[in-house]
């Protein structure tokens, strides 16, 4: 099934128009009984889907300001794939007060999900110490030496206290108002160590003591695993250490 699906939340549910920023799935702002919300389609399995739905409106629950999912008409929270989630706005952090908003807003989320279970079929950096594989990464297609390098910058993470990351803290998922931080597109959220999601303008996260470059050489080294086989999955791992 496709977007016919997104009857279920009701039989003047439409979609309006396309959303830029969708990758893995088709994103489109879309109307439902008068009101304006954010619908994802993609193809995530439905133990997946309902790990990030019941996170998010777990942490909605304790404050945070998150694209809560609406009901289907018979209260489901997705649907062959589709989520519908609320329209949140605001504007991209830019100052350097900004991002220390969106550092406490993280460490909030950090707070609140600590020893939170693993999504499922994913891998943190302390498994893929072993492993090899995990939803988006395969370091199997990766040269040795590139992953011997991945290794090395997520060794000095491990066995650190884990909690869910966002996973994808660039400008385009913050929305600030009022000095309100709110987090969307939780596509990559996992369960990992919080400082890869500390890697911020200004080391705005505050992380000291050569903490700021070990964060920032573990989220280089991700996404070069998570992304491999393109040019910037390359130019990342050109920026993790050698070995």
């Amino acid at each position: 099934m496709g977007w016919e699906i997104l009857e279920k939340w009701g039989n003047d549910a439409e979609r309006v128009e396309r959303m830029s920023g969708g990758v893995a799935n088709d994103v489109w702002r879309v109307r439902i009984g008068g009101k304006t919300y954010v619908a994802r389609l993609g193809k995530r399995s439905d133990a997946d889907l309902e790990w990030e739905t019941n996170l998010l409106k777990y942490l909605s629950l304790h404050r945070l300001v998150v694209p809560v999912p609406l009901p289907t008409l018979d209260g489901r929270l997705f649907c062959n794939g589709l989520v519908v989630m609320e329209h949140l706005e605001g504007h991209a952090p830019k100052t350097k007060n900004d991002w220390e908003l969106v550092a406490s807003t993280l460490a909030r989320l950090h707070e609140l999900t600590r020893k939170w279970p693993q999504r499922p079929g994913w891998r943190s950096s302390s498994d893929l110490m072993q492993c090899v594989k995990g939803t988006k990464i395969d370091l199997t297609k990766m040269p040795a030496e590139g992953v011997r390098r991945c290794r090395a910058a997520w060794s000095h993470l491990q066995e650190r206290e884990t909690c869910v990351v966002h996973g994808d803290t660039n400008p385009g998922n913050i929305l600030i108002k009022d000095n309100i931080v709110a987090l969307i597109d939780w596509d990559e959220s996992h369960v990992d160590v919080p400082d890869f999601d500390l890697v911020l303008p200004e080391n705005a996260g505050n992380l000291g003591d050569g903490a700021f470059e070990i964060a920032v050489q573990a989220s280089a080294a991700w996404e070069a695993a998570v992304c491999w086989g393109d040019d910037y999955a390359i130019k990342r791992l050109a920026e993790v250490n050698p070995v």
